[in-house]
């Protein structure tokens, strides 16, 4: 798959406000879905999991059964990717804006 095609992927599990709730509660510690399931009462099971199968096809969940437990981990490294790609190279510009922003506010005005 390209990197396109891997950073849509991550941008659609992304775009819900659910799924980032469940990368946020994921990031916490690993949760089992029924653990997730008690946290998201206004959800199904069936619709947690659905959440969760995107999550897990876009690379942000990796999951891991124990016996009849399915445990779900955040991966971050596909975040991180899309951070190194779209954003890090803009940061360090972003920096050197505010730092002569600054300058110039703190000059004595004459």
């Amino acid at each position: 798959m390209s990197n396109d095609s891997e950073d849509d992927v991550v941008f659609k599990a992304l775009a819900n406000g659910l799924r980032r709730q469940m990368l946020d509660a994921l990031k916490e510690k690993p949760q089992t879905t029924g653990m997730l399931c008690e946290r998201f009462t206004k959800l199904d099971r069936c619709t947690v999991m659905q959440h969760l199968k995107v999550l897990e096809e876009a690379g942000l969940v990796l999951a891991r059964r124990e016996g009849r437990e399915r445990w779900n981990h955040l991966n971050a490294v596909p975040i991180q990717a899309i951070h190194d790609r779209w954003i890090s190279q803009y940061a360090g510009h972003a920096m050197s804006v505010l730092t002569a922003l600054q300058r110039e506010l703190e000059e004595p005005r004459g």
